[in-house]
């Protein structure tokens, strides 16, 4: 059963469901990276999660520009976690198949998080935000 109220909104958003989708995806395939890489490799694993985490937190503190922050917040993790991919495909630690589906996993993340943050900017610009429960 899908439980809904409206602290859980955080969930509609495309971008939110793709950062998890990174985050599943990082921990299938770095599940098996030998013991001396494992800190490294959970660096990586950590900053794909806290994408979908500050995205929820910042919903969920109500205020536009709270929001924004967590949103800048989890962009920086993008690039944390972009870092991390290409480092380990250029170390050879990763196949050239499993760079493309984290990169192309990551870009479209990325991109949506963006047009995330553009929107929300345009309606802080425009005073089109209420942080009210009461509508």
């Amino acid at each position: 059963m899908e439980r809904k109220n409206i602290s859980r909104g955080y969930k509609q958003p495309r971008v939110w469901n793709d950062a998890v989708d990174l985050y599943v995806l990082s921990c299938k395939l770095f599940l098996n990276f030998p013991f001396e890489l494992k800190k490294t490799v959970g660096n990586c694993i950590d900053s794909a999660h806290s994408i979908s985490r500050n995205i929820s937190e910042g919903y969920c503190r109500r205020s536009i520009k709270e929001y924004l922050q967590f949103l800048n917040i989890a962009l920086a993790s993008c690039g944390e976690f972009h870092s991390s991919i290409t480092s380990f495909f250029r170390a050879r630690q990763i196949t050239e198949d499993d760079y493309e589906q984290l990169d192309s996993l990551h870009y479209n993340t990325e991109n949506a998080l963006i047009q995330l943050i553009k929107s929300l900017q345009q309606k802080m610009k425009e005073g089109d935000w209420s942080d009210s429960f009461i509508k």
